[in-house]
């Protein structure tokens, strides 16, 4: 962490400053972060787990990768800080590894007597639903932390997610426009910029680009821009609802 401060203590740099020099190939810089965070990492992997992390635990180093993936792939377009965005990648990362896990094979030794297996086949029911409990907790407390983490962005804009929840389109018409509007303006660099920079909705810009009424944009500019935060971040149980949109 010295190391860390000492190069960049001539210039004082945010997180997410450090982060786009070592998206330019700054390696050893990359490896100083990693390390400095490894308690933060530890954090979210635990919380997740619901016990004490080590870094000899699997899960950290899932976790681990996690964390290296969310420096390579942020973006300020995300409109969000580098550790917002890491925590839900690495709870991401270890609840799909946790459900992997779940999904292994049992297997039975054929060398135990009849007692012996009927005993290990009702140990192996009650550890299915032990597990089965287990990963449904795991996914509810996801869910909860990743709409969470939507409310901190909605905040961004000003919004809160039971505005949004009133003001969503009725009428599936109107819900599939809205929805092909924030399509097009997360598609468009320039627009998405835009929009995540000066928290507007580019809506002059928009009108020239979907076939959508000027009137029908704004009048369902909130929907539009929560949309538009779903569709740009990584939200995996929220997207599922935008495919419901879709197919519904």
């Amino acid at each position: 962490m010295l190391s860390l401060l000492f190069r960049l203590g001539k210039k004082k740099h945010t997180l997410e400053e450090t982060v786009l020099l070592i998206q330019k190939g700054d390696r050893e810089l990359q490896n100083e972060l990693i390390d400095q965070y490894k308690p933060f990492v530890a954090k979210a992997v635990s919380s997740v787990c619901k016990r004490y992390i080590s870094e000899n635990d699997d899960e950290f180093s899932i976790g681990l990768i996690a964390f290296n993936d969310a420096i390579e792939k942020y973006s300020t377009d995300k409109g969000s800080s580098l550790l917002a965005f890491a925590e839900l990648v690495i709870k991401r990362k270890v609840i799909d590894y946790i459900r992997k896990e779940a999904r292994q094979p049992y297997t039975v030794h054929l060398d135990l007597n009849e007692n012996e297996e009927n005993e290990t086949s009702q140990s192996k029911v009650e550890s299915d639903l032990s597990t089965d409990d287990y990963r449904k907790k795991i996914e509810q407390e996801h869910r909860k932390e990743e709409i969470g983490y939507f409310q901190h962005r909605l905040k961004e804009f000003k919004l809160t997610f039971n505005e949004i929840v009133e003001q969503s389109p009725k009428h599936y018409d109107a819900r599939q426009n809205a929805l092909l509007v924030a399509r097009k303006l997360v598609e468009d660099e320039e627009l998405r910029n835009f929009l995540f920079h000066k928290k507007q909705l580019p809506v002059k810009h928009l009108e020239g680009k979907v076939q959508v009424s000027r009137k029908t944009i704004e009048r369902n500019r909130k929907y539009i821009i929560a949309m538009a935060i779903i569709l740009s971040g990584d939200f995996v149980y929220l997207k599922d609802y935008v495919k419901e949109v879709i197919d519904s």
